[in-house]
């Protein structure tokens, strides 16, 4: 995960792609959208079973890279906060059997 951080602050500082993590998050939600409705156009709407596409791997990394973006410029290590997430759903998932918050 770190290599991947690294990977993308080193694009984004060669070609000038500096922006507010306002835009940052706003281009995320732009690129989830844009998985969303490739997802939906690999089945027809749920007329046909689904199938993944190129273009779904594409779009799945348009996501990871905003991702990024936001973590990188919220100086927020992914590796640590994927492993305490994980910590996290195992804890509930022992207590309750599932990993819903319950909120």
């Amino acid at each position: 995960m770190r290599e991947i951080q690294k990977k993308v602050n080193n694009m984004i500082k060669k070609y000038d792609l500096n922006n507010s993590i306002e835009m940052r998050f706003i281009d995320l939600v732009s690129e989830v959208g844009e998985l969303g409705k490739e997802i939906l156009k690999s089945n027809d709407y749920g007329k046909i079973e689904f199938s993944k596409t190129e273009n779904i791997k594409s779009e799945i990394g348009d996501v990871l890279f905003s991702l990024v973006c936001i973590a990188n410029e919220l100086d927020i290590d992914l590796k640590d906060t994927l492993d305490e997430v994980i910590a996290k759903y195992d804890s509930r998932f022992l207590e309750k059997g599932n990993i819903e918050s319950g909120r």
